[in-house]
């Protein structure tokens, strides 16, 4: 893998493990209302993200369309708050593990979806990888009694990890990791008030005791912004597909920290799921691929790329001679987006479609040559091969 993919590999598998390490948390709130704790959360969590996206943060969010406003409404109300009510109504008739396994197979879907809207075919390494993550989850947490009310709030469940992870596609150009998260997290806290103010009344939210307001910090600082920023800052890197396959850590995480504070235990079980998930993030992700092609879609992660059509540091711009600096390698001697250079049209290219590649270094063996770029689908093309 290169340093981008390695580098968005690393900051979905911290995220995913702060989620499912964050368990103990959740269970120290199971008296306290729902929507006021989601208020609670995410509304400081949007409060402590104000100043990490201040910059341009006003000018970004004037220029999104209704249709965008409208996205983030839903990612916001079915990725966040009707995730985790989904979860708590499942919960009421099914044990734990049951929604768990549901959530499991969200890398199978994903997998499927986000190349779909793509326009694209989904790629057999990230299926089989996602295949092995959701057998790994369910070996992890084995299956529990349920009726059909809490099956039927399971898939509610994995309908909103699903949009967690395709709603936040399209928007995460223009916002960028940071105001992403924290535009969502405001939304959210709006929706989750609105919620307790129907389902609970006047009760929806009171003064937490001790051991609930250090749960909700912790939810809310560590859990929400630094989880929901590096989650983002990795589908940015590694795409929705790849990305999605670390949540298969969720349910590892959870049962790794489990022991240490006496909510379960961690057996033969939970040993080979976690092997499971492991070789299926491996495959899925490209470690296990000795290939070094750079895609089209690493070079469109980047939210500062604004015109869209971007050369890397070691091709030259348009009627510049090409003199590679000492020591660079495929992307520079930095990883992306520090080395881009914008310019204003593709040699010999007149169409100037939005998602045109100016030119990349093959990462084949021997002399270096540019991959001529011929519109989307070659792109695409060149991105079925992956990052690794």
């Amino acid at each position: 893998m290169n340093a981008t993919t390695t580098r968005g590999s690393l900051l979905a598998t911290f995220a995913c493990v702060l989620v499912g390490a964050s368990f103990t948390a959740n269970s120290l709130l199971g008296d306290y209302p729902y929507a006021g704790g989601q208020f609670l959360r995410y509304g400081l969590a949007a409060l402590l993200l104000v100043p990490l996206a201040a910059q341009g943060a006003a000018a970004r969010l004037r220029a999104l369309e209704p249709r965008q406003w409208t996205r983030l409404a839903l990612l916001a109300g079915v990725g966040m708050v009707g995730f985790n009510l989904a979860v708590i109504a499942a919960e009421r008739t099914a044990e734990p593990a049951v929604p768990g396994v549901f959530v499991g197979c969200a890398p199978v879907l994903v997998a499927v979806l986000v190349p779909l809207l793509e326009g694209r075919r989904p790629r057999r390494r990230v299926l089989r990888g996602a295949s092995l993550v959701a057998l790994g989850a369910f070996a992890v947490q084995g299956w529990g009694r349920t009726d059909g009310v809490g099956i039927a709030f399971s898939v509610c469940a994995l309908a909103g990890e699903v949009g967690f992870a395709v709603l936040a596609v399209p928007v995460l150009r223009p916002l960028g990791p940071r105001l992403l998260s924290a535009t969502v997290c405001a939304v959210a806290a709006v929706e989750a008030a609105v919620a307790g103010l129907l389902l609970d009344g006047t009760a929806w939210l009171r003064r937490p005791g001790a051991a609930e307001a250090g749960a909700l910090l912790w939810q809310a600082a560590v859990v929400t912004v630094v989880g929901f920023v590096c989650w983002y800052m990795g589908v940015q890197r590694i795409g929705a597909e790849r990305a999605t396959l670390f949540s298969g850590l969720i349910p590892v995480a959870a049962a790794g920290t489990a022991p240490l504070v006496g909510t379960g235990s961690y057996g033969a079980a939970q040993a080979v799921g976690s092997a499971l998930v492991g070789a299926g993030v491996a495959l899925g992700s490209g470690a296990l691929s000795r290939e070094r092609r750079v895609s089209a879609a690493a070079v469109e992660d980047d939210p500062s790329d604004q015109s869209r059509v971007v050369v890397h540091r070691a091709v030259a711009a348009t009627g510049q001679p090409y003199e590679p600096g000492p020591g660079n390698d495929l992307l520079g001697p930095h990883a992306l987006p520090t080395h881009e250079d914008h310019v204003p049209g593709a040699p010999g290219d007149r169409d100037r479609q939005p998602r045109d590649v100016v030119g990349e270094l093959d990462g084949g063996t021997g002399p270096e040559r540019l991959v001529e770029p011929r519109g989307l689908r070659e792109g695409e093309r060149l991105g079925d091969h992956g990052l690794g």
